[in-house]
């Protein structure tokens, strides 16, 4: 499943955290082997295409970050939340917390296969 994992960053136009964050996201997803999709809200098609993602893990929206990032297999499909990363981080933070989610799968995975 690995194969088609991806970051998905939920963000607004408006938002000065979610600009500042767009400098290095996309390079720092793309390092750690995963791909990129930028949805912004304003973006109607995109936001649509992706919004079954959204909506599991925010029902209301209501606690999402701004920016909001969701770690998922098969973004398109049968898709399986890893993690999140909500609001702005300096760039060694942010690759540390996507890392964090990364961990915590290939753990999970190992387990699986050991037992």
């Amino acid at each position: 499943m690995a194969d088609d994992r991806a970051v998905i960053k939920f963000s607004s136009e408006d938002c000065g955290i979610c600009h500042k964050m767009a400098f290095y996201d996309q390079k720092v997803a793309e390092e750690l082997g995963l791909r990129f999709i930028d949805v912004k809200m304003q973006d109607t098609a995109t936001y649509r295409k992706y919004r079954k993602v959204l909506l599991a893990q925010y029902p209301d929206k209501s606690e999402m970050g701004w920016p909001t990032y969701l770690v998922c297999d098969a973004p398109e499909g049968e898709f399986q939340i890893l993690g999140e990363v909500k609001g702005g981080h300096p760039k060694g933070e942010f690759r540390s917390r996507l890392q964090a989610i990364l961990a915590i799968d290939a753990d999970g995975a190992n387990a699986e296969t050991n037992s």
